[in-house]
């Protein structure tokens, strides 16, 4: 059996940069507080807790004084940075520059449509750390939508200003681009007229390149392990990519999760993972294939 881990897959910039900004932080000893989950992977979470990293949720911050605290990649709102700055807090901001980047274009956005009674629209996972970062730059008035019936939402006879959490699937985007288009003109407007409807594609191009390389991935093995959290929003749309190309695709979180009747009879076993899934996890997936390989035949 031949076993292969897709050299594409494996940590994005924005989470390696986030997790070797808590690593030297940690490297004296001291243990650093992170704000939510460092990464949506439940191994690597407890690699790092084992060095030290604390994780806390909101409720937390408004507790701690006079400490540091880690910002992931995801990106925070600005009441965040309005608390640290209030309670003597030291914030290492690790958020991804694609995000801050994110960040900047939704406020500017907000602060011209407000003007004109228009509607800032994230297509986003409702309650996802990033959505919840990009929406305080309006001072949360930004409508998310995750499905068709989400559109119901917006008042399609004010302008749109339309942007994308940066690890949404592209074909989602578009899709929902069309339907926001279609709506716009049952009103009589055009929806290529910029004042009326301002569509950015702001998903990370790090995300997108990887949908067609994982095309041609799942094409070329019989059986694709896909390794990722599952709370990976990022996750979830990469594995649907493969299990479109190829059925026999099986998401799971780590190598005991492996069912070793899907390598039945089988010649090319893939393995790949989210933007958030470790090397070092999808490496000890194939040590446990090759395992099971021997023992199967």
């Amino acid at each position: 059996m031949e076993i292969k881990i897709d050299s594409n897959s494996g940590y994005c910039f924005g989470v390696e940069y986030a997790i070797q900004m808590a690593e030297d932080e940690m490297e004296n000893g001291n243990g650093l507080y992170c704000l939510g989950d460092i990464v949506h992977n439940n191994m690597e979470i407890e690699r790092l807790q084992a060095k030290g990293l604390k994780i806390i949720s909101k409720e937390d911050l408004k507790d701690l004084q006079n400490c540091k605290v880690l910002i992931r990649a995801h990106g925070e709102p600005p009441e965040t940075y309005q608390l640290a700055l209030h309670n003597n807090i030291t914030l290492i901001d690790a958020s991804c520059p694609v995000v801050l980047k994110l960040q900047n274009r939704v406020k500017h956005s907000y602060d011209k449509i407000n003007e004109s009674q228009g509607q800032v629209v994230v297509y986003g996972q409702k309650g996802h750390a990033e959505v919840i970062g990009i929406s305080g730059q309006t001072n949360d008035n930004a409508i998310i939508v995750t499905t068709e019936e989400d559109l119901n939402a917006l008042d399609f006879s004010k302008p749109i200003s339309f942007y994308s959490q940066t690890t949404k699937s592209t074909a989602g985007f578009y899709k929902m681009k069309a339907l926001i288009e279609e709506r716009i003109v049952l009103q009589g407007k055009n929806p290529q007229d910029n004042s009326v409807f301002d569509a950015n594609d702001s998903i990370c191009r790090q995300v997108s390149n990887r949908e067609p390389q994982l095309r041609i991935f799942s094409a070329e093995n019989d059986v694709i392990i896909f390794v990722s959290g599952k709370k990976s929003s990022n996750g979830k749309a990469l594995y649907s990519v493969c299990k479109e190309v190829n059925p026999q695709s099986y998401f799971i979180e780590n190598a005991e999760e492996l069912e070793p009747i899907w390598f039945n009879k089988v010649n090319k076993v893939g393995i790949c993972g989210a933007t958030s899934t470790p090397m070092w996890l999808m490496k000890q997936v194939e040590e446990r294939i090759a395992a099971i390989s021997l023992v199967t035949g």
